[in-house]
């Protein structure tokens, strides 16, 4: 029996993927090449096409054996998002449909989902725990928030147990060096950071130093790649035991403000990394950070890499040696 992973090519997909075969696990994968990377699936059987196309999920579906499907399949930028909104909705949503529907038609009940922190929008208290209030404030949130509550209806109509895992920042890179972030256009933060070091940018940017935080910039949950593919092999684990359709939220636990992964990087890298202060962005909460308190306890997930100088280090092996990313 095999595990189909869904976007499988990408940063988290192909971080999954890799936990997935060092266990042990039968893994197909589907991915469109569109954000993902050939040079990131470490083994496995990819399908190169598209979760819109019925005949292609048609002839992975006849030609494995699939048990469960973890899907990470979707467009994630925030700032697209708001632009083009159609574009989500017809890839995100639309797309989770076109593969509940066949999941359903084959047999296959479970599935682990790949959520998101914007399923809440602006928190209500910090940390933020699964049953707060989820108003999501861009398109991106929106379209994951309805794709959890997809899955809740092919729940109670067909059976198809589901786990949702809402994650906060994902960064690092594998250990081993092979795979790592590899985004176009890149919007996350420690691979921005460690372009300045690599020569490819002169700064980087600090949009705003006067929120009301102990440094004055914005706090975030960070979460190394490799915990976060951790818990999608617990999530796996917990359907295959029988266990109920769960939401659960990942993160360290912990903030740290923008100024302070600067700070981390310059200590690792033995760059000066030069910051300069800008305005704020629309939309940026103060602080964000999770509760996982539920993940802990319920699937026993206890990330293992949880402190700045193993996500950044682990992160500048990746970029260090690979300064193209994968176009290398």
């Amino acid at each position: 029996m095999a595990i189909l992973v869904t976007g499988g090519a990408g940063y988290i997909g192909s971080h999954t993927v890799a936990e997935l075969l060092a266990n042990g696990e039968e893994v197909v994968i589907a991915d469109s090449l569109y954000q993902g990377h050939r040079e990131a699936v470490l083994g496995g059987k990819l399908y190169v096409g598209d979760i819109r196309d019925g005949e292609f999920l048609d002839t992975i579906f006849r030609e494995n054996e699939i048990e469960a499907v973890i899907h990470f399949a979707a467009n994630s930028l925030v700032g697209e998002s708001m632009q083009n909104p159609g574009k989500y909705y017809h890839n995100n949503v639309y797309g989770t449909l076109c593969l509940l529907e066949k999941m359903t038609a084959n047999g296959v009940r479970a599935i682990v989902f790949s959520s998101t922190a914007a399923t809440y929008g602006e928190p209500e208290r910090v940390p933020i725990r699964e049953e707060d209030r989820t108003l999501p404030t861009n398109a991106y949130g929106e379209t994951k928030l309805a794709m959890e509550k997809m899955m809740r209806w092919f729940d109670t109509a067909h059976g198809v147990k589901f786990v949702s895992l809402r994650y906060f920042n994902a960064a690092g890179a594998h250990e081993s060096g092979t795979i790592g972030e590899d985004h176009s256009p890149e919007t996350h933060l420690v691979p921005l950071i460690l372009q300045v070091p690599l020569g490819k940018r002169s700064h980087i940017s600090v949009y705003g130093d006067d929120y009301p935080t102990e440094d004055g910039t914005c706090i975030r949950d960070y979460l190394h790649v490799s915990d976060l593919a951790d818990a999608h092999l617990l999530a796996l684990k917990r359907l295959r035991e029988g266990g109920d359709s769960a939401v659960y939220n990942l993160g360290s636990g912990k903030g740290f403000s923008v100024k302070a992964m600067i700070e981390v990087a310059r200590s690792v890298t033995g760059h000066p990394i030069p910051a300069v202060v800008e305005g704020r962005r629309a939309g940026d909460p103060a602080v964000l950070i999770a509760s996982s308190e539920k993940a802990r306890a319920e699937l026993g997930w206890v990330p293992k890499r949880d402190s700045l100088e193993a996500i950044i280090s682990t992160a500048w092996q990746w970029h260090r040696h690979h300064p193209d990313g994968y176009a290398e």
